[in-house]
């Protein structure tokens, strides 16, 4: 049995959510700020919960082609080695995430890092239902 991650990838932190050993709940994780040392970060939490699958967020332009984010992202998925990665589309995801914490009442305006977490959660439940 095994776990799967999913990341939102952005220029300032890393949202990250991980599944059940089902692959049927997207657990909000944690927030980690981009570095130099973000890959090995990653790479020890998967570790650490026994992750197999990292799907990363990649938010392509409306018009579905791949702009500099969207390549940014995929350039970052390169260097997580030692797991499968999957690219899931993930326009809109920020706008659902605010939309999905000012629902359950939670300010997010002073800790940016809540909808980073929030996104890479919708990201992985993207995926989820996809292979379910």
């Amino acid at each position: 049995m095994y776990k799967i991650m999913g990341l939102d990838v952005g220029t300032k932190r890393i949202g990250i959510a991980i599944s059940d050993y089902l692959h049927v709940i997207a657990n909000r994780h944690s927030c980690i700020v981009r570095s130099e040392n973000s890959v090995s970060e990653i790479v020890k939490i998967a570790k650490e919960n026994n992750v197999k699958i990292i799907v990363v967020g990649v938010p392509y332009n409306m018009d579905g082609t791949c702009g500099s984010q969207a390549q940014d992202c995929i350039n970052f998925a390169k260097q997580i080695e030692g797991f499968e990665i999957v690219y899931e589309d993930e326009r809109l995801t920020s706008e659902t995430a605010e939309e999905n914490l000012k629902e359950r009442k939670i300010d997010f305006r002073k800790d940016k890092g809540l909808v980073d977490i929030e996104s890479a959660g919708i990201i992985l439940e993207q995926y989820l239902s996809k292979i379910n």
